[in-house]
């Protein structure tokens, strides 16, 4: 389904030539799961990105997942780049591999890490070992959330690392200067226009770098796509919300000319 569009979201359609779009992974190319393994984009997605990368200047997904599972899940699409670990490691639109050097000086500390917290985590907690970063899941066990936040906590003040927050989750990741921000800023830079999709807390460094491309001179919007379990304080500095995977990928059909 093509939605109708927005104002806001017309430039990066019109000005397509001069625009950057960011996109978040899970929340908004795909539905969040119990299963973290098990997050697929709504379908045509792959599809869709390929489409987008021929018409904007920059398409990047933007994600805390590895970039391996975004190759995979996703399928590589032409001319769109995928940065995964917020930033820590990304596949250009020319299929180029970067890892930040940073961020892995801290591998052997991320996998001690990992291998403590997947051997104590009670039943239904899932540890996700993301090789630079760790994230502990308590969607399918609610009633483990006070374990998984006392663990997370107790490991990131004995191994250096540092606390992100997620829906249902806490990911420890390297203390290094990367985020989902930090690639926005970096690849929107001399955009005209800027737009950035995202669902959750991760997102809002991204916000706020579309937010300061826009007092630099662009023109930008950014599109909270929310759920009844979003973190409020997305929808509440978004200039637009919609509502699921869905509804986003229909705006982006749109920007997409159909």
């Amino acid at each position: 389904m093509v939605a109708a569009l927005p104002p806001l979201l017309v430039p990066l359609r019109d000005r397509a030539a001069q625009a950057a779009l960011f996109l978040d992974y899970d929340g908004t190319l795909a539905p969040i799961v119990d299963d973290p393994a098990g997050a697929r984009p709504v379908p045509g997605v792959p599809e869709l990105l390929a489409r987008l990368g021929e018409r904007l200047a920059v398409v990047a997904v933007v994600s805390g997942r590895p970039v391996e599972f975004l190759e995979a899940t996703l399928g590589s699409p032409a001319g769109v780049h995928l940065a995964g670990l917020y930033g820590m490691e990304e596949v250009g639109a020319g299929g180029e591999l970067r890892r930040d050097a940073a961020a892995e000086a801290w591998r052997e500390t991320v996998a001690e890490i990992t291998a403590v917290l997947d051997r104590e985590a009670p039943r239904g907690v899932e540890v996700e070992p993301k090789r630079l970063s760790v994230a502990v899941h308590w969607r399918a066990a609610p009633r483990e959330e006070g374990w998984a936040r006392r663990a997370v906590e107790s490991a990131a003040q004995r191994s250096g690392l540092v606390a992100q927050p997620g829906r249902m989750s806490v990911e420890l990741r390297p203390p290094v200067e990367a985020d989902k921000g930090t690639v926005v800023a970096r690849l929107g830079a001399g955009h005209q226009v800027v737009g950035c999709f995202g669902d959750d807390v991760g997102d809002l460094p991204a916000f706020a770098a579309v937010s300061a491309l826009g007092r630099a001179g662009a023109t930008t919007v950014t599109v909270a796509v929310t759920d009844p379990e979003s973190p409020p304080e997305v929808a509440a500095v978004a200039d637009l919300v919609v509502e699921g995977p869905g509804a986003a990928v229909a705006l982006l059909e749109a920007i997409a000319g159909g």
